[in-house]
């Protein structure tokens, strides 16, 4: 059991993994602020284009001068709005009048926004600048996912600490970006933090708590992040201001920082790393606080050492991202996770990052798309629990597959119906999320897992680059985009059929632990040399019983004629 013992020991699941997920899974309230924020900071409200006409000259039209023709009256008006007086000539066909382009800019409605990045920068909005907004966000996403393995090197606690830091500072900049441009810039280098946070909080949750208890507290942390989506409806229709809604989602990632000093580092990544006497520390802490204080004598250096020998063998080698793809089981797991991601990410922000296209207003639709993940997440959580892993990837990708098909065969006019299969399209993308994101951490060992996870997660967000650009294809033909969509789930669905089970199963350490357990589950066990003579020898036994045993049967068949 390795590893596991020793939390077993000083406590299982006891006060400080309470605490520890908790505190972990807080910032996933605001993680969906983060990726959706787009939605409402760039929204793009109702407008039209402006008129450049001084508003004292239309009230000519309405209110006649006084006495003295310099100044307006102050207590009468037209009967009727004198038209002729704004221009000479009225008596028009305005159907076959010249129109032009919007030169003066526009005039933007306030009754979805008071003001966004598109309201504000009229002029990038004029010369299509504002249409950056989207490729910003999915590079932003792309090199969210740590490709320096910063966290091998500096540990799990310490990039996590970093990235609340880096979100609350840059985040609140961004607010005051004077220009679009500058806003752009702050978005891109905060949101290179967010998987900071995602990531080594997920693998500090996974490293710190018992095998058996790993399939509740994943995907139950997963909730916050599903609230998040309608507390950020709450805040965006109650601020309605692109700048206060960037600081309201940004500024508590300071409290996050403050407060993730108090997070132990991982036990596992300590040892690893030649950090035996700080691990034993973490350990000792772990048990006071589950009330074991006991086993703070029993567990020595010694012991630690003596329950990951193996772990602690493997750490002389140094890995890279080229592990993940080295050996054969490694191969394996690598590639099905990589299509599997890809596709989670496509068919989720293809839905999520386009919420003005239902017609339905945009807050009620962002908190209808955060509810839809409860009962979604509800189903994973029980099919993760009775039939594993594996079919419950295949099946939350199968069955979003299925959805998105359905929903090809809606006529247009159907706008509700159209509605509802999507939402119910995005509630099994995100129960797919919810499953792979444990499902990961499973998979991958420790000494490579934070690799593991910025590769696959690369990929994912590789999916939400490619997501907007499909809907592109409804041009050429409406069907396309949904047939993408749902080609790409149905294949992934087919690669995570080949992916090993995890349930119940102990973490891997090591590489050589996921050759060991599921490259080498499939095959024949090898034989020793001795094995090999002994099984030669039996075999040769049987056949001289089976020959004794033809002959008897041929003698009595003579005899019986």
């Amino acid at each position: 059991m390795g590893f596991a013992e020793l939390l077993d020991e000083v406590g299982g699941f006891g006060r400080y993994q309470w605490i520890h997920v908790t505190l972990i899974s807080l910032p996933g309230l605001l993680m969906a602020s983060q990726n959706l924020l787009n939605n409402f900071v760039s929204g793009v409200p109702t407008h039209y284009c402006s008129i450049p006409v001084d508003e004292k000259q239309l009230l000519k039209i309405f209110i006649p001068p006084d006495s003295s023709g310099n100044r307006l009256a102050r207590c009468r008006r037209y009967a009727n709005p004198q038209w002729q007086l704004l221009a000479a000539n009225s008596s028009t066909n305005v159907s076959h009048l010249e129109t032009e382009d919007c030169i003066d800019g526009w005039t933007f409605e306030q009754s979805d926004f008071l003001a966004t990045t598109v309201s504000e920068s009229t002029a990038a909005y004029l010369t299509g600048e504002s249409y950056l907004c989207i490729p910003v966000h999915c590079l932003r996403l792309a090199v969210q996912s740590d490709p320096f393995c910063l966290s091998l090197r500096f540990g799990r606690r310490s990039i996590l600490i970093w990235s609340n830091l880096q979100i609350a500072v840059l985040g609140c900049s961004s607010a005051l970006s004077p220009t679009y441009s500058t806003y752009c810039i702050f978005r891109f280098l905060s949101g290179m933090a967010v998987s900071g946070v995602i990531i080594n909080g997920v693998s500090l949750k996974v490293e710190w708590i018992p095998t058996k208890t790993r399939t509740v507290v994943g995907p139950l942390s997963s909730f916050f992040f599903t609230f998040g989506q309608m507390v950020l409806a709450g805040l965006a229709y109650w601020l309605r201001d692109w700048r206060k809604l960037q600081v309201v989602v940004c500024a508590p990632h300071f409290l996050f920082f403050a407060y993730s000093w108090w997070y132990a580092e991982s036990a596992r990544w300590l040892v690893l790393n030649q950090r035996s006497e700080d691990a034993l520390k973490s350990l000792h802490r772990v048990a006071r606080i589950n009330g074991k204080s006991e086993m703070i004598d029993k567990i020595t250096v010694e012991v630690l050492h003596s329950h990951m020998n193996k772990e602690i063998e493997s750490a002389h080698s140094t890995f890279t991202m080229f592990d993940l793809l080295r050996t054969p089981g490694m191969r394996r797991i690598s590639i099905c996770l990589m299509a599997v991601w890809f596709s989670t990410s496509f068919a989720y922000y293809g839905l999520a990052m386009d919420l003005q296209k239902f017609g339905v207003s945009i807050y009620l639709m962002q908190i209808i798309f955060g509810a839809v993940d409860i009962p979604a997440k509800l189903f994973a959580l029980g099919i993760l629990s009775y039939l594993g892993r594996r079919v419950s990837q295949a099946v939350c990708l199968f069955f979003s597959a299925a959805i998105i098909f359905a929903n090809i065969f809606v006529p247009t006019d159907m706008q509700t119906l159209r509605t509802t299969l999507a939402c119910l399209g995005k509630a099994f993308t995100s129960a797919s999320f919810t499953t792979v994101y444990l499902y990961t951490g499973e998979l991958y060992p420790t000494v490579i897992r934070q690799t593991g996870m910025g590769f696959v997660s690369t990929m994912a967000r590789t999916g939400s680059m490619a997501a907007p650009a499909v809907l592109i294809l409804d041009e050429v033909l409406p069907a396309l985009p949904s047939l993408v969509y749902g080609g790409s789930a149905v294949l992934a669905g087919c690669f995570a059929c080949f992916l090993p089970e995890t349930l119940n199963v102990p973490l891997p350490d090591t590489i050589e632990d996921v050759e060991d357990k599921w490259l080498t589950s499939n095959k024949m066990p090898s034989l020793s040399t001795d094995d090999y003579h002994s099984l030669l020898q039996k075999i040769a036994v049987l056949e001289t019983k089976i020959h004794r045993l033809e002959v008897n049967v041929e003698v009595n068949g003579l005899c019986g004629n």
